[in-house]
């Protein structure tokens, strides 16, 4: 039971929450999740985004936690999604992964990503020069992963075999003409009406579409965007993992998943924080 998607936006502080749930059948908690997101928190050395996840029983419906978690399960979430993606549809062997973004989730795609490929080589791409060079540091000081930095999107895109866009655009900036056969791209920065990463004509121009929930990426994600006369043919990644579905079939293939994250995941992030937490620290969940 997954339902829309609530959005609060904030226009004159240009800000917004969302909100996004879902009861799952046969797991023991359902989780409430509220995340934020105010550009203008970086003028005051606060980070951009943050959230939390009210966790209740399945069972009565009580509340059993409150996770003050400040985003990190939304931030943790996004990514493996992000990687569970490229496992199933990106070519088993990968070359260059280009990142399009420097923030939080350009971090947590690219670690996530190095539990499903063996990485080669990485190029990033961003709008500011200091973020990138910050996150092109942080990557070799913390993770030994070694990055370079792109001359432009399209030169990043041209080189990429998995191409992961995580930036909070109005405007497309991948284009069609830059893709070469067996190219995989993760889009996962979309997830509002008029958000865009990529030109229309990208998505027609794949080979095949996917995406995490079809309804929800045709209200938020890439997927708005299709403009073809074409009726839209894109399968949900849960038709692939279950095998309802084919995921990439020929190593030349072109191939995009739009990602919008869906309450389904909070919920089942925090049901294992929960169960985690019931297991180390047993008093703080007393009857």
């Amino acid at each position: 039971m997954v339902p829309p998607v609530a959005h609060i936006e904030a226009a004159d502080r240009h800000g917004e929450v969302d909100i996004k749930t879902a009861y799952v059948r046969g797991v023991n908690r359902f989780a409430v999740k509220i995340a934020s997101g105010f550009p203008g928190n970086a003028a005051h050395g606060l980070p951009t985004g943050s959230g939390m996840m009210v966790v209740f029983s399945a069972e009565t419906g009580f509340c059993e936690a409150v996770l003050l978690d400040n985003g990190y399960l939304t931030d943790l979430r996004t990514g493996l999604a992000g990687a569970v993606a490229a496992d199933w549809l990106a070519p088993k062997t990968i070359g260059t992964v280009g990142i399009l973004g420097s923030g939080v989730q350009a971090r947590y795609q690219l670690l996530s990503l190095a539990l499903v490929r063996k990485i080669n080589r990485v190029l990033v791409w961003g709008r500011s020069p200091e973020h990138v060079s910050r996150y092109v540091e942080e990557m070799q000081l913390l993770h030994g992963i070694k990055v370079e930095i792109a001359r432009s999107a399209e030169d990043l895109v041209r080189q990429s075999a998995v191409l992961i866009t995580v930036t909070a655009s109005r405007s497309p900036i991948v284009r069609a003409e830059w893709m070469q056969p067996g190219l995989h791209i993760t889009a996962a920065g979309a997830d509002f009406p008029g958000k865009q990463e990529l030109d229309p004509a990208v998505l027609e121009r794949a080979d095949r579409l996917f995406c995490d929930r079809l309804d929800q990426c045709r209200r938020l994600g890439e997927l708005q965007h299709w403009k073809s006369d074409r009726p839209l043919k894109a399968v949900e990644l849960g038709a692939v993992i279950r095998g309802a579905a084919p995921g990439r079939q020929r190593d030349s293939e072109i191939t995009v998943c739009d990602l919008t994250g869906v309450g389904v995941q909070d919920t089942a992030i925090a049901d294992r924080a929960c169960a985690i937490a019931k297991s180390k620290f047993p008093e703080l969940f007393a009857d």
